[in-house]
């Protein structure tokens, strides 16, 4: 009952506060109209005064109490009305604030609300998050505002921080993971990625030399290996960087998830690509050359070249419109787009890849991960 109460009496106050300036209207509009009238009105004894004066002649004193006296009897007429009653257009706005806004309110809290809800003060919810992510992230986070030096904590938060895309925050966490409890080759690697992801694609001086210290304690780690050879490619150095993807198209297995980029800038650097991981690779998947457009595509100049690649990727983005299950198709047009520097397409179809893939599935996550590699935003919206 002390509920109802109270929503009527705010919902009196609020009634009120919308009315006041409605109200008030008329009467300051009526005392603006006085104030008028008392001017005129000292206007016509002061034309007088002038007059008997011999300041002004007749016949303009004339002319000017004409003037005066038609504004006088303008505004006078108006005064009693206004006075009395308020515009006619306030009528509705009063009886919607009155009547038709508690009514529309109520029946929205009915059909929403629930006023036997019981409170959910914070500390509650802090004490038990359930399935609340960003409950969850406050929680730790204030653990570790009593607890700076732990550790554990951060490595905990730091790829909470990357997966709500807070680069910024997963930094500083994983540069605490690495003082707090030391670098190994994974922790220096996650603090590389998310350097270039904070440069937007770019190996930057800092990312390299994370990057390097994470191959010295693992000499086979893959990801460093591919971004140091990214480095080489955004440097300029084409040569040296097919080289380097190349070696770790050598060490690396067929199936591996990350040899199709391998293959790509392999190829963007003038090699080919290792056949035995394309021809590792689902040949349902649609857009897959045969060795027939294989051999036509060395055979041609390189304007139609071209003009065949764009003829092939066309086609996979149609038959992905058809078949849009087919998530290594997805991968493979958005890798094409930017290879053919396309950064819009490439874009959309990561876009609507993510439609088919949801961003939180291990699908959407290589999705969004290639992305990041090719130096494509990953804050889109699925369509």
């Amino acid at each position: 009952m002390l509920f109802w109460i109270l929503v009527a009496v705010l919902t009196a106050v609020v009634g009120a506060v919308l009315l006041y300036p409605l109200l008030r209207g008329a009467k300051v509009v009526a005392d603006g109209r006085a104030g008028e009238a008392a001017v005129y009105r000292d206007q016509l004894r002061e034309l007088d005064r002038d007059l008997a004066g011999g300041l002004i002649s007749p016949e303009e004193a004339g002319y000017a109490r004409a003037e005066i006296g038609r504004r006088l009897l303008a505004v006078s007429s108006d005064v009693p009305g206004a006075a009395k009653t308020p515009a006619r257009g306030h009528y509705f706005s009063q009886a919607f604030i009155i009547i038709l806004l508690p009514i529309i309110c109520l029946c929205l809290y009915l059909v929403k609300g629930d006023p036997g809800l019981p409170s959910q003060p914070l500390q509650a919810r802090l004490d038990h998050p359930g399935n609340d992510l960003a409950i969850s992230i406050v929680k730790v986070e204030r653990h570790l505002a009593q607890n700076p030096d732990d550790g554990k904590g951060w490595e905990v938060l730091a790829p909470i921080y990357l997966k709500t895309n807070r680069i910024g925050d997963a930094e500083l966490a994983y540069r605490n993971v690495i003082r707090l409890l030391g670098p190994n080759a994974e922790r220096l690697g996650n603090l590389g990625e998310i350097l270039i992801m904070k440069a937007d694609g770019i190996v930057t001086a800092e990312a390299r030399s994370s990057l390097q210290q994470s191959l010295a304690l693992d000499a086979n780690n893959p990801r460093a290996l591919f971004y140091l050879a990214l480095a080489l490619e955004q440097d300029g150095k084409a040569a040296d960087a097919k080289a380097a993807f190349e070696a770790l198209a050598q060490q690396s297995p067929p199936e591996a998830p990350w040899m199709m980029a391998v293959n790509d800038h392999i190829a963007k650097n003038g090699g080919a690509a290792d056949g035995t991981a394309a021809g590792s690779a689902d040949a349902k998947t649609p857009g897959n050359p045969t060795a027939d457009q294989v051999a036509a595509a060395n055979a041609m100049n390189a304007g139609d070249r071209q003009q065949m690649i764009r003829g092939m990727v066309d086609s996979l983005d149609a038959k992905l419109k058809e078949d849009p299950k087919n998530f290594e198709g997805w991968m493979r047009l958005i890798r094409s787009y930017a290879v053919l520097n396309d950064k819009e397409r490439a874009l959309d179809a990561l876009k609507r890849g993510l439609a088919t893939f949801p961003a939180d599935g291990d699908e959407g996550k290589q999705l969004l991960a290639l992305a990041k590699t090719l130096g494509l935003p990953t804050e889109v919206t699925q369509q």
